[in-house]
């Protein structure tokens, strides 16, 4: 299906100093509010406990506060609303001695006479789990970036690695940098939304780098600049179409999905809308920027072709026994 009908190639590499520069102020403006505001670690990496609870009506929140407070588990305790006022999260710090006693049994006990409820859910996470998964965390987002440079030189060469890398920090920075402005709260969901987008934005750029390929292999005298445009425009039907398809699912998680896939379908959304762009405004100008050059491509083509054929001659001669 084609989404655009184009009979002349977008000069996108016209408007990449512009794209380049917004770039770069969205990245240190994201890294600006991590290093002051920082980021709103959850339970999973924090540690701590969660104990959420439904009443049969709303949810008497003030009252909830003052019973809370004569019991000494609960101190600093904080209590949000979860989706709907019915429905509360009790969020506090745990301590080892804490983990021996039913902290469910207690929140029901401490919260006697303030209506009918359920105790749904109680997730306790100790501090040193904490501080593990968010050491993994963040190792397995550095794992992932390495072994996506990896495959990328392989499958192409060392600048389209870098020019994918460079897009890919881009995107996870201004990501978490969203999320620290906003203030969600960071939890093993978040990660795994953040390992999504990763995937989506590198797959966006791979195919835009596959039709760069195809048109470098077409062409030998040709403007590296028209050969990445032409590309991104006869790609930009089946990224439009992929990116409104998947904006439209999270958005739908975003809306409906409830309390607890709200993190997750929010950096979606943030990663979504930041990795296309970064496919067409980021990865494909790195290349014009690290000096990829057409000639040279050929000729180390036509050097690692000789090589072969001298190669496939030697093993031909030895096979029949002339040296």
């Amino acid at each position: 299906m084609e989404f655009f009908r184009l009979t002349n190639a977008i000069n996108f590499m016209g408007k990449s100093k512009l794209a380049m520069m917004f770039s770069v102020v969205m990245v240190l403006s994201s890294l600006i509010i991590l290093s002051t505001k920082g980021l709103n670690y959850g339970v999973d990496f924090a540690g701590g406990t969660i104990v959420q609870v439904k009443y049969q009506g709303d949810a008497p929140i003030d009252v909830m506060r003052e019973k809370l407070s004569k019991n000494e588990i609960f101190e600093g305790a904080s209590i949000t609303e979860f989706g709907s006022a019915d429905e509360v999260v009790i969020r506090m710090r745990t301590t080892s001695s804490d983990v021996v006693v039913d902290v469910g049994d207690v929140t029901k006990e401490a919260l006697g006479g303030t209506g009918d409820f359920e105790i749904r859910r109680v997730d306790i996470v100790g501090p040193k789990v904490g501080s593990e998964l968010k050491e993994k965390g963040l190792m397995s987002l550095l794992l992932a970036i390495a072994g996506i440079l990896i495959y990328v030189s392989f499958r192409f060469e060392w600048r389209f690695a870098l020019s994918s890398v460079l897009a890919l920090v881009h995107d996870v920075s201004i990501a978490m940098g969203a999320i620290a402005l906003v203030g969600i709260e960071v939890n093993l969901d978040v990660l795994a939304a953040l390992l999504t987008i990763l995937g989506y934005s590198l797959n966006d750029t791979i195919i835009i780098f596959d039709r760069i390929r195809e048109g470098i292999t077409k062409t030998r005298d040709g403007d590296f600049g028209d050969v990445i445009n032409d590309s991104i425009s006869n790609t930009l039907s089946r990224t439009t179409l992929t990116s409104l398809t998947t904006l439209f699912v999270v958005c739908t998680l975003f809306i409906w999905g409830g309390e607890i896939i709200h993190a997750f379908a929010f950096t979606l959304l943030v990663g979504i809308v930041v990795g296309t762009y970064s496919s067409i405004f980021v990865a494909s100008p790195a290349l014009l920027t690290l000096g990829f050059d057409i000639k040279k491509y050929h000729v180390n083509l036509s050097q690692k072709a000789a090589r072969e054929a001298e190669k496939e001659k030697m093993r031909s001669q030895f096979e029949s026994g002339v040296m």
